[in-house]
């Protein structure tokens, strides 16, 4: 099957010269009430859970200082995501010393599990029961699946049933779902089962940028969907979305000053072009250092400016072919087998997240027939993407810096 997508990238750099494409036209929310401010924050309704959660809110991979992230809560924000996975526990520790201290009502707590080799539901159960433990609490707001990748697992009855009886018992109030990778599949099984009441994905301003020209499709792909149409149809079953890798993309804060329009910075435009999309109840950002701290919060409530607009779209224009949307048609259709898809993200989190110590670990537990010197060159990878991402080159550059 094949699918025509209308916009090359020359009819997009055209729109770009000429001021920029338009804004998003706003989606209507469920809820007659979708935004309040109190203090310096805005706060907006997640969803079904009827939960009100800071605009901007706070990642745990790593969390900051104890200092700073007291100070990050005092301001306002009031959702924490973490993981069981973070920092070997170490995240969900930090937070329950939080919870102690200031108060169990002081944050929304969203923590995930993951389904990693042989599980099943008594697994579930038990890394749910170590979160709990090391979060000092008796319940968490929201429980979700990490880094869900195959849709399969998202409609499967054993995690429907770890769900249930965790809410059953108290120990969970919401439902949801992380996706970074075939996000396509896996959030349309999310929304078609029911069974979510949050879904956190990849979502930043390289997904203003139409595909580049006709691409090969497969029947479980569904075809040439955008990440904005997938979070618009799960709001419209009144899903609570949160935002995920919005800032750190093409490189780190520091070295994207020449995309500054006046005091505002490239990535504080992210933030706002994010927000931007009434769909999203929440941007989570890791906020390290004051510096990080300030430049976030501030644009809660901020709208984003024409020229800001523009400096975002000559960004992504300049960029596009360095940054990989994650939707995986790479991976699915590589006659060798190579984890292009996971092995491009693990070079992210190296080169774009400071996180290089942890994109070592997880590249070095790829199996390496699926790492690039088992690539044939064949180019099949790159003929798929639909962005022109050089995918080839990518993998190469992954084994170099990741292996050893």
């Amino acid at each position: 099957m094949r699918g025509t997508v209308p916009n090359s990238r020359r009819e997009f750099l055209k729109e770009l010269a000429f001021g920029g494409l338009a804004a998003l036209s706003p989606l209507p929310h469920a809820s007659e009430e979708w935004r309040r401010k109190k203090g310096g924050m805005w706060y907006r309704r997640l969803g079904r859970t009827g939960l009100f959660i800071s605009e901007i809110s706070l990642g745990g991979s790593p969390l900051p200082d104890w200092s700073l992230f007291r100070e990050i809560i005092e301001r306002g924000v009031n959702y924490i995501d973490t993981s069981s996975s973070y920092s070997n526990g170490n995240s969900e520790r930090q937070i329950g010393r939080l919870l102690k201290e200031a108060g169990r009502d002081k944050a929304y707590v969203c923590t995930k599990f993951h389904l990693r080799g042989r599980w099943n539901e008594s697994a579930i159960l038990r890394s749910v029961e170590g979160s709990l433990l090391r979060l000092g609490t008796d319940r968490v707001d929201v429980l979700a699946v990490h880094g869900a990748s195959r849709p399969e697992d998202v409609a499967d009855e054993r995690v429907a049933a770890a769900f249930a009886r965790l809410k059953k018992e108290g120990k969970c109030l919401f439902t949801g779902l992380s996706c970074h990778s075939n996000h396509e599949s896996v959030v349309r099984a999310a929304v078609d089962c029911g069974r979510y009441d949050v879904i956190q994905l990849g979502y930043n301003v390289f997904d203003i940028e139409e595909p580049s020209r006709e691409v090969e499709t497969y029947d479980d792909y569904l075809g040439a969907s955008r990440t904005r149409d997938l979070i618009r149809q799960a709001a419209g079953r009144d899903i609570g979305i949160i935002a995920m890798k919005t800032l750190k993309v093409g490189g780190r804060r520091q070295n994207l000053e020449r995309y500054r329009t006046g005091d505002v910075s490239l990535f504080q435009s992210m933030l706002k072009w994010a927000l931007e999309e009434k769909a999203v109840s929440s941007v989570v950002t890791e906020m390290l250092n004051r510096r990080e701290m300030e430049e976030d919060l501030a644009m809660a409530g901020a709208p984003l400016t024409a020229e800001e607009r523009t400096n975002l779209f000559r960004h992504v224009a300049e960029n596009g072919r360095d940054y990989c949307r994650f939707c995986g048609r790479c991976q699915a259709g590589c006659p060798s087998g190579i984890a292009t898809t996971e092995i491009l993200r693990y070079l992210a989190y190296c080169e774009s997240y400071g996180k290089a110590a942890a994109a070592r670990q997880y590249y070095s537990a790829l199996d390496p027939a699926m790492t690039a010197p088992a690539c044939r060159d064949c180019g099949r990878c790159e003929s798929l993407c639909r962005f022109g991402v050089r995918v080839r080159a990518g993998i190469r550059k992954a084994h170099q810096v990741l292996s050893g």
